[in-house]
Formats: C-alpha cells, structure tokens, sequence
C-alpha cells in the first residue's frame, strides 16, 4: 500500500494514453430528461433499438492515427451500439486544438463532446459556454462510479461539475541504476540520499565501464526532476519541475516553505558539487537524459518504465553494451520518510465538456450521457480498449489475451477512451513484457500533490514565478547562491510575483474540495 501524506478516505486514486506510450446511468429514452436507470449498459442498448434515425455526435480532441470512418471499427461498433452517428475530429497539434476550440465557441459552432484542459475549462465555464452536469449525475452514475470521485473533483469548479475527467492514472518514475556497474564496483544498492551520494561519486571517479577514461557521471535527469527521489526522502513534493502543494498534519503545505526544504537542497548542493551529476542537467530536454543513460554516460536516471523498457529501448541499451543492466531502485529512506517522489492526483489525463447549448436538445444529450456511460460499462470499455472480441482479443477466463491484430489496428483506440481506462489492467495487457516495471513504479510511495486542482488567481503570472523560481532554485543547487539566502529568495518571490495570492488561492481551494478539514 502507498504511504499517504492526506486522508485516506479522500484518497482514492490509482502520458494520456496515446502520449507517452502509443462504464453508468443512462435513461431508458433517449428524449427524457428525469429518469434513472438500474442498469445504465442495458438502458443504453434499450435507448439504441427503441430510436430510430442515427443521432449525429460532433466529438472533437487532440490525438493522432484515427482512420477514415470506414476503416475505423470502433466507431462502427459504437454506433451501432447507440445508434449513433460518431463524427471524431483530432488534431495532433495542441496548439491547432485550441485554435480551433476557440473558434468555435466564439462562432456558437459547439462541438457535442469536446476535450478541455484546465485552463479552458475556467475560461468557457465563466463565460456561459459549458453544460453544468451537476444536476444530470444520476444519468451519469456509471460513468460517475468509473472515473471515481477523486476525478470527479477535477472537473469541478465553484462547486459544479463542468467536465468529466478520465479515470486515475499511475506513476510511472523511479531511479534507474546500472546494475552491472555497482557489481563491478562492489556497491550495494542504494538507499538513503548518503548512499545515493557515495554511488554517483563512485560512478564518476571509478572508471565504471572499464574504458580507462573519466567519460561517465553518477547522476542524469530532466531539471529538478533529477532530483525528486531524493527531495523525497526529505518529505518534500516537487512533481512536474514546479514546487508542489500537498497537506502535512491537516495543513496545506508549498514546497518551498516545507521546513525540510533547506536540508534537501543542502543535500542536492553537495551532490552537484561532488562532480557527480551530468554537468547539462539544466540543459537537458526532451530525453536528452534517457539517451545519456542509454550511451552509458550515465549509472543513474530517473525515467519512466516505458522509457527503459520498451523493446526499442532494450535493443538500443544492448547494442551499445550487451552486459548493461538497468534496475529500478527503491524509494530513498530519509528524514522526511521514503518517498520516490510527489504525484500530482489532481492532474487528469483528460477532460470531456458538454456545451450549455445541447441542455435545447434534450435527445442529443442524452446520446452523449449513453456514449461516456457505454464506454465506462462492461462493455464499451472494453471495447475502447482492446478492440473487438474475439477479433483483437480473447478471453481466457478472466484474462484477456491480445491477438496479432489488436497490435496492428489497436494504436489507435485509445481516442476514444473519453473517461479513461482501469490503468493497471489496460498497461498489463498492452506491455506484457513490462507488467512487473510498471507494477513496480506505480506501487512505490508518493507524496500525493493537489496542483493539478488549483487555479491560477487573477493578478498572478505563473510563467514570470515559475521562470524566476526555477532560476534561483538553480543558483543554490549549484552553490550560486547561498542557503543563507533562501529566506530572502521567498520575501521577494511574494513581493514581487505575488505568490501569496497564488498561496491563498490554492489553500482556499484545497479546503473546499475537503483534504484539509
């Protein structure tokens, strides 16, 4: 079980789908708008045979390798499940999305289904433009019972329900050591911040590839990310290369005011000036730094399992070195406990808006509550996952069982997973080979993060904090400037960025959603 810094109860949670590696009450008329059905799967069928004329769904979202209409077998299955006509636009630009999505809520051209993000979310919510689903849940149980109430907050704002957020995600990251390089080192794997220090130094200084050259370094990662396991340890959350909100003692807690701060960047100054981190850290985006670890100019990374494991990345690791090892290393145990690193529970893999103009189309509508319920039920979901039965898998039992297929027409059915996926099941079919790195990551500790929920308040810039932020956190991780100062690095972040607006901001927000009492 995850060790926890909120309370339980309010816990529950477990790249989207298609970034980083490629279910509900429905009436039983699809013109009705009061009742609640026992069985949402059955009412949905029921609402599909008893119409007549298809209904026409506009859907637009971001994405990539959606076929032509006639090529795309969920689309066909989905519409003669619902009797519907599904017409799924995706933009592989986030930016041409959002042009896009501007436009056409401007011109009043609303799509049906639309994905958001949180920022839109507050921008259409404020201007009208959004169908608060609060009063529609009890058309929405299944898809409610599917994402969890934890996702259910995400896509609240004020109070109301303005979108739907996909299930809960897992986390993917750890540190990953060679393994072959502490053998030939005789280093035992390392378990606290000191040993961690003792290991990248000896990575460093001990020629461990045999090469009789000083060409490798203990420690690579993307920025402050490098860092997270061992700010962990600390007790510290500092997810996504920005000072995390999560709660201590039933207190909202920044990372930058967290009293153990001050002693995990002692402790990160001190690695960085032993000579042991990739001296371009900072520099490094993309994966620059996966490609380091996989050249061997690196013994230690933290990266995400699909990053090491999949089978391209395998075979890269083996061509330049067929003994390289990489492991997964457990969380650091330090003052502030053992935790890998914070994870934003907040943070949704994506967001479905319904526009306020389809309350005028009572039928439509309730299309669109059968189509999020259909997916999140025992049958669509599968269906959005693995594709059709007995065509892109079978069942042996309980188990499904991918056939040659799924892999060869599956990389796009992901798109239509509008609430989501059970993550763990999902990845353990898809990445077979990789279930027990996945399985791995996604059980190690974390400090659960609350970001994700937070809005940015009016009169905050958030690009101008996070860039002086990020600028001076980088002067005292590498001794520019001195931890003597770092009261004085705060005074001015509130004077000058207003970042006690932002603090307030988040506090009051944190509060109403209930993981501070």
């Amino acid at each position: 079980m995850k060790k926890k810094l909120l309370v339980p109860a309010l816990l529950a949670m477990t790249f989207a789908g298609g970034t980083l590696i490629a279910g509900c009450g429905s009436s039983t008329s699809s013109t009705s708008s009061t009742n609640t059905p026992a069985d949402s799967s059955k009412a949905a069928a029921t609402t599909a045979a008893s119409s007549g004329k298809a209904v026409k769904l506009d859907i637009i979202e971001t994405g990539n390798g959606l076929p032509s209409p006639d090529q795309d077998i969920i689309k066909q299955e989905l519409d003669k499940a619902l009797n519907t006509e599904i017409n799924l636009t995706v933009y592989a630009s986030g930016d041409d999305y959002k042009n896009q999505v501007n436009v056409r809520m401007a011109s009043a051209n609303f799509p049906d289904l639309f994905a958001v993000d949180r920022q839109q979310l507050k921008q259409f919510s404020d201007q009208g433009l959004l169908l608060d689903l609060t009063p529609y849940m009890d058309k929405l149980k299944q898809t409610k019972d599917f994402i969890g109430d934890a996702s259910l907050k995400k896509g609240q704002l004020n109070g109301k329900t303005y979108a739907i957020s996909k299930s809960p995600q897992v986390p993917y990251n750890t540190y990953w050591i060679r393994k072959d390089w502490l053998d030939k080192l005789n280093l035992k794997m390392p378990t606290t911040p000191e040993e961690l220090y003792n290991v990248a130094k000896a990575f460093t200084e001990q020629d461990p590839d045999g090469n009789g050259k000083k060409d490798t370094f203990g420690l690579t990662g993307s920025k402050f990310a490098a860092f997270e396991p061992i700010w962990g340890a600390y007790g510290v959350a500092y997810a996504g290369g920005v000072p995390s909100l999560y709660v201590k003692d039933n207190k909202m807690v920044n990372a930058l005011y967290d009293p153990n701060m001050k002693e995990a960047l002692a402790s990160t100054q001190k690695l960085v000036a032993s000579g042991a981190v990739d001296p371009e850290l900072m520099a490094n985006t993309g994966l620059q730094h996966q490609q380091k670890a996989i050249k061997g100019q690196a013994g230690i990374v933290y990266l995400d399992w699909p990053n090491v494991t999949k089978d391209q990345f395998v075979e890269q690791i083996k061509a330049v070195n067929p003994n390289a090892n990489w492991v997964q290393v457990e969380a650091l145990k330090g003052p502030g406990g053992q935790f890998v690193s914070g994870y934003d529970i907040g943070a949704s893999a994506g967001m479905y808006a319904i526009p306020k103009s389809l309350e005028k189309n009572p039928e439509k509508l309730q299309k669109v509550f059968d189509l999020l319920n259909y997916v999140s039920g025992k049958d669509g979901s599968p269906l959005v996952q693995y594709g059709v039965k007995g065509k892109h898998y079978n069942l042996e039992g309980t188990k499904v069982v991918p056939t040659d297929l799924m892999g060869k027409e599956g990389g796009y059915f992901w798109l239509y997973q509008f609430t989501g996926r059970p993550e763990m099941e999902y990845l353990t079919v898809k990445f077979a080979p990789q279930a027990k790195f996945m399985e791995y990551a996604s059980k190690q500790p974390h400090i659960d993060v609350l970001n994700g929920f937070v809005d940015f308040p009016n009169g905050y810039n958030a690009a101008d904090a996070n860039r002086y932020i990020e600028e001076e956190m980088s002067k005292f991780i590498y001794g520019k400037r001195p931890l003597s100062e770092y009261d004085s690095f705060l005074k001015t972040l509130e004077s000058s960025m207003n970042y006690k607006t932002y603090l307030d901001a988040a506090e009051k927000r944190i509060k109403e959603l209930g993981y501070v009492k």
